[in-house]
């Protein structure tokens, strides 16, 4: 079974890709030609493109992964049906939430207590950025990610996109169906169940840095 594993690791660069950055913020519109050379690896393959993305997002602190294109239509689906999950990070006491938010192909995270205390201006902590122009011609989507760092670290960052393709990528009808829930019937909602659900799948304990893998 395809899977995809949001990852950091140590590496050299690699051809075909830029430095740009966001300073003081997330970047709006964040485009992949602000990242990667599209005309450039057009010619290339998948493999050569997925080996080009991890070995430049390697040395940077962030997070990324490169999805297959059935599993992202997948995620994108269920995202357009339930575009809201709450997701739990977990902490030496206990669990942080989090509540994650689809906005086109950006999601966009932030602690509960904010969304509790600032509603709709409540900021965004993290946002993961999903590339599908090569969706179709080369049948993978990329990913990466920008992240406040005075609230989150990248181990934060991993657990919590390994946690997207938890619930959103899931084959287990049961896993899903606490995101129909969480959308469709918050009054049957119980927080819980999404600790119980982190719990069984091995992504309830504190994260640690390293590589992020999670098998769907």
């Amino acid at each position: 079974m395809n899977k995809f594993e949001p990852s950091q690791r140590k590496a050299g660069g690699a051809e075909g890709l830029g430095s740009k950055t966001s300073k003081g913020g997330f970047t709006k519109d964040k485009t992949l030609d602000s990242i990667l050379n599209v005309e450039m690896v057009k010619e290339k393959s998948a493999e050569e493109i997925t080996q080009i993305w991890n070995q430049y997002f390697s040395s940077k602190d962030t997070v990324y992964a490169v999805i297959p294109a059935d599993k992202f239509d997948l995620m994108w689906k269920r995202a357009q049906n339930c575009p809201s999950f709450l997701y739990a990070l977990p902490r030496k006491e206990g669990y942080e939430f989090f509540v994650g938010q689809w906005s086109g192909t950006e999601l966009h995270f932030t602690s509960l207590i904010n969304v509790q205390t600032q509603g709709e201006n409540a900021p965004s902590q993290l946002v993961l950025y999903h590339y599908p122009d090569l969706q179709k011609e080369k049948g993978i989507v990329l990913m990466t990610a920008e992240m406040d760092s005075k609230f989150l670290v990248v181990q934060d960052a991993q657990c919590l996109a390994n946690q997207v393709q938890l619930f959103y990528a899931t084959d287990r009808s049961e896993t899903y169906a606490l995101v129909e829930t969480f959308n469709h019937r918050s009054n049957e909602f119980k927080y819980m169940s999404v600790i119980a659900e982190l719990e069984q799948s091995g992504l309830g304990r504190e994260p640690r840095p390293g590589q992020a893998s999670h098998k769907s």
